[in-house]
């Protein structure tokens, strides 16, 4: 399984994400992620990120946090994941 190195902007805390599905929706890519340290949890919380920016060493995404683009985004990773279901 993937990981990335995530930092919230807000905190400046770093966190681990592992990466449980990736798709592109009109040329933008999205993962699917969770903390590496819920990954064994029932009830675990998993973000949506979007890539924004990309250089030649790092990808930098951002929390989907719009609504309507996460009706768009959520379906498809759905597909891909048959033992999880995403809440909104």
């Amino acid at each position: 399984m993937d990981k990335i190195k995530f930092t919230f902007e807000e905190t400046g805390e770093n966190v681990v994400f592992c990466v449980l599905g990736n798709t592109q929706v009109n040329e933008v890519a999205y993962i699917l992620v969770v903390d590496e340290n819920e990954i064994e949890d029932e009830d675990m919380t998993a973000y949506i990120l979007k890539a924004t920016e990309a250089d030649d060493m790092d990808i930098i995404y951002e929390i989907v946090d719009n609504d309507e683009e996460l009706s768009v985004v959520v379906p498809i990773l759905e597909k891909f994941l048959d033992d999880f279901e995403i809440e909104l």
